[in-house]
């Protein structure tokens, strides 16, 4: 599980946060102005990666948050069936199963490169890569 530690502060609309375990891009982010006797507050909304979930979370500004590593990488689809496609991995030449997005499927055929991301030991196929 790659992460980094960032300020919750310092997020930004667009950036990437690890909220109740899930891989999150910061869809918006409001910060409260200090009261009398504390710290400023951050409420961030999120949306999951992989569930599309909006998730919301309140916290001082000061704390730390985790930030997932996003690692980009490329494969082969070398058959599919139904729902999933069996791809290699173009650098390591491992094998495993992947689940075709709804939007991708058109697209999908055996033998095209794929761009898929590993994000926080999920797989996610994001696009078809176009003529190589």
């Amino acid at each position: 599980m790659a992460t980094k530690l960032v300020q919750v502060s310092s997020l930004k609309p667009g950036s990437y946060v690890v909220i109740d375990g899930a891989a999150c891009k910061v869809a918006n982010i409001l910060t409260s102005r200090p009261g009398k006797h504390g710290h400023a507050k951050c409420r961030v909304e999120a949306i999951g990666l992989i569930d599309n979930q909006k998730r919301v979370t309140v916290m001082p500004g000061h704390d730390k948050v985790e930030s997932p590593i996003i690692e980009k990488k490329t494969a082969t689809v070398l058959s599919m069936h139904g729902d999933t496609a069996n791809v290699m991995d173009a650098e390591t030449y491992e094998t495993f199963d992947l689940k075709i997005p709804e939007e991708l499927k058109a697209e999908i055929v055996e033998g095209c490169n794929i761009l898929y991301w590993v994000i926080l030991n999920d797989k996610v196929m994001k696009q078809v890569k176009s003529g190589d």
